[in-house]
């Protein structure tokens, strides 16, 4: 993998939530001492949620 990079490990679609975002912030904050960072996306009702690895 390329430095600077990020790898996509997981992807995961789940019903949306307006409080996912805090649930995303908070996992991202915990987990980038291990080279792990959380993204969301949504796309109608629907919520996908990336796992990446730097």
């Amino acid at each position: 993998m390329e430095e600077g990079k990020l790898e996509l490990i997981a992807k995961k679609e789940i019903a949306y939530n307006d409080e996912l975002y805090k649930l995303i912030d908070f996992l991202n904050k915990n987990l980038k001492n291990k080279n792990i960072i959380l993204g969301i996306s949504k796309n109608k009702d629907k919520a996908i949620i990336s796992v990446y690895e730097t």
